[in-house]
């Protein structure tokens, strides 16, 4: 065996995963049905945000500790990842005066005044945090992956155990793959539904705070702002839906009115892999050591660098 460690999964966990091993001297391979910029991880909007899931304090450690990579990666502007000012706002009123650490922790949070919220909503805060453009940042993950050695195999796989003679060590990354792949039928699809439209001068970007399954974001990214959104477990749809796109066009234009009428560039559909508690432990396949990372739904750019080097570490202790 020439590799080390098998990963397995090309969207942002499992890429992230790759670099740390590879980056660490680790003979890194990474084996995917898809290119990265094909993934789900490539449709995200995406930015770096509270993060509420089980389990809850492993989930605020890996949240610091990737807040502070995209931080330090937002340096070089050829990463794609951006440090941006924008508001995060809630239609019902929230307790502002008595935060959780998940929020507290966002950079330069301030209350937002009543004159600052759309019409609609009730409360809201003003954050400075990681935008990033995935599929820029994607193609950025894989050209550190190959400066370090790493390598990307694209062919698929129905089941983990086929895998057990490629490595000594495999880690599995395949987010909504692993429903299939372990099997874990606990792996629930989300799907979301966004809209790229040309920039016609929007700099900030807005995150409405919901559990609803419609919601209203948009994200700036140079020339191109990605608006969203809705989240809609067990639609595992993967064609555009003409309504919903109608509807997140709506939304998004009674917040930001430059947004009415901007040209569309681009439709995009997802698949969340969504799981409660997400999945970070070692076992084993078939005989063989195995590191689990995936079940992240919406939170994989947030999470992703947090998690990628506790995976990182525990497949590298088993070799």
């Amino acid at each position: 065996m020439s590799d080390d460690v098998l990963v397995i999964g090309a969207g942002v966990i499992g890429l992230t995963t790759a670099v740390c091993l590879a980056e660490a001297g680790v003979r890194t391979r990474v084996m995917s049905t898809d290119l990265p910029r094909q993934t789900t991880s490539a449709m995200a909007g995406a930015m770096w945000g509270p993060a509420f899931a089980e389990p809850a304090e492993q989930v605020l450690r890996w949240s610091r500790r990737s807040l502070d990579e995209f931080t330090a990666l937002a340096r070089d502007p050829a990463t794609g990842v951006r440090l941006t000012r924008g508001r995060m706002a809630s239609r019902t009123p929230l307790p502002l005066n008595d935060l959780p650490p998940q929020v507290t922790m966002v950079p330069g949070l301030v209350n937002c005044g009543r004159a600052e919220l759309p019409p609609g909503f009730a409360s809201g805060q003003w954050g400075r945090v990681p935008l990033v453009d995935m599929p820029r940042y994607l193609g950025y993950l894989t050209g550190r992956l190959t400066a370090a050695g790493g390598r990307l195999d694209i062919r698929s796989v129905s089941r983990l155990s086929e895998t057990v003679d490629e490595a000594p060590v495999l880690v599995n990354c395949s987010g909504m793959g692993a429903r299939r792949l372990v099997p874990d039928l606990t792996v629930r699809a989300s799907r979301g539904q966004l809209v790229v439209v040309a920039n016609p001068g929007v700099e900030e970007f807005f995150v409405e705070i919901t559990n609803e399954a419609e919601s209203t974001s948009y994200f700036p990214h140079g020339d191109q702002v990605v608006l969203g959104g809705v989240s809609v477990v067990g639609d595992w749809r993967l064609e555009p839906d003409a309504a919903i796109a109608e509807g997140i066009l709506d939304r998004c234009a009674a917040v930001e009115p430059l947004l009415a009428g901007a040209p569309i560039l681009e439709h995009r559909v997802g698949l969340r892999p969504e799981r409660t508690p997400i999945r970070l432990e070692a076992r084993e396949v078939a005989g063989r050591p195995i590191v689990h990372c995936y079940g992240h739904g919406s939170l994989g750019v947030t999470l992703s660098w947090g998690c990628a080097r506790e995976t990182a570490e525990l497949a590298a202790d088993l070799i």
